[in-house]
């Protein structure tokens, strides 16, 4: 039971340490410059915008798992579908537009810092602060609401360790004590959050499925099972390892959305998404795609 739950708050845990770690990385950054340029006074308006947000975010969190407390029924299969594939939609665009534009945030916060300094708008730094943080909570927030309906204790674990990584690595950021390879951190995490992301986008299919049957909407084929290797359970109640509420099949399930008896509709879009989203990743992250374009057009030009 123990090592179920800790194999299930590695996906809160992943989220919000990649959430957290991208706030934390633009908090330093503006941190760093201020004391550049002999501002360092103004890193108070920098913390405000950073602790509204993060109150901001989890005010909004509580009220989600609250609403979603009062739900039954079909209500609560729509909230439950919703949740996990707008997260999973969230949690794509995020981690695809931090690997087209992490080399420029820098500069541009730069930049805006310059801006406000100039004109004189001091809060203009809390906004700043405020606005990237908020982002990357909302983030976090839609996608612990999704996992958290399904398992409440784990998400608690996985984001407290989560958030407590993150600011250990702030330190080190900050005082420069450790040449952190940032670009790596965002590349494999990247990869790992893909993974949970496809099995999320599985299960907010799968309650819309059963949503629909509520609601007596034959689906026909998409609706029927694929396969069924889920063993029965034990005579004393327990699962066989295999089960996906056994010993090895919900460390899978919390891993990579295994399921022993998936409809088709869920195989299908669970594959496509990898299919699509994999072969997206490998572009952008690929290193060599530019170099070999630019040697194929010079053989060209000669």
């Amino acid at each position: 039971m123990v090592f179920e739950t800790l194999a299930i708050a590695s996906g809160p845990f992943l989220i919000t340490f990649r959430e957290s770690l991208e706030a934390a990385l633009i908090v330093v950054i503006v941190a760093a410059y201020l004391n550049k340029i002999g501002k360092a006074a103004l890193k108070r308006y920098l913390y405000m915008g950073t602790a509204a947000a993060i109150i901001l975010s989890v005010f909004i969190g509580i009220l989600l798992y609250v609403f979603y407390g009062g739900l039954t029924g079909v209500a609560e299969k729509l909230f439950e579908g919703s949740a996990a594939i707008t997260a999973t939609a969230v949690l794509t665009y995020m981690i695809f537009w931090m690997a087209k534009n992490s080399h420029q945030i820098k500069d541009e916060l730069h930049g805006k810092i310059d801006i406000t300094i100039t004109k004189g708008n001091m809060i203009g730094i809390a906004v700043i602060a405020f606005i990237a943080v908020f982002r990357e909570g909302i983030e976090t927030v839609l996608f612990l609401t999704a996992v958290a309906v399904q398992q409440p204790l784990a998400t608690v674990i996985g984001t407290v360790t989560g958030f407590g990584a993150v600011f250990f690595l702030a330190i080190f950021m900050f005082k420069e004590i450790y040449g952190l390879n940032l670009k790596s951190i965002f590349k494999y995490s990247s990869v790992l959050l893909l993974i949970f992301a496809a099995g999320l986008f599985g299960f907010g299919v799968h309650e819309y499925i059963e949503a629909a049957e509520s609601y007596k909407i034959d689906i026909g084929f998409f609706a029927s099972s694929a396969y069924d290797i889920n063993p029965p359970a034990h005579a004393d109640g327990s699962y066989p390892l295999l089960h996906e509420k056994g010993a090895i099949g919900s460390v899978f399930k919390a891993l990579v959305g295994y399921d022993g008896n998936p409809e088709w509709l869920r195989v299908f879009v669970y594959l496509g998404y990898w299919l699509v989203i994999g072969l997206y990743l490998i572009k952008t992250y690929n290193p060599q795609t530019a170099p070999r374009t630019r040697i194929k057009n010079i053989k060209r030009t000669q």
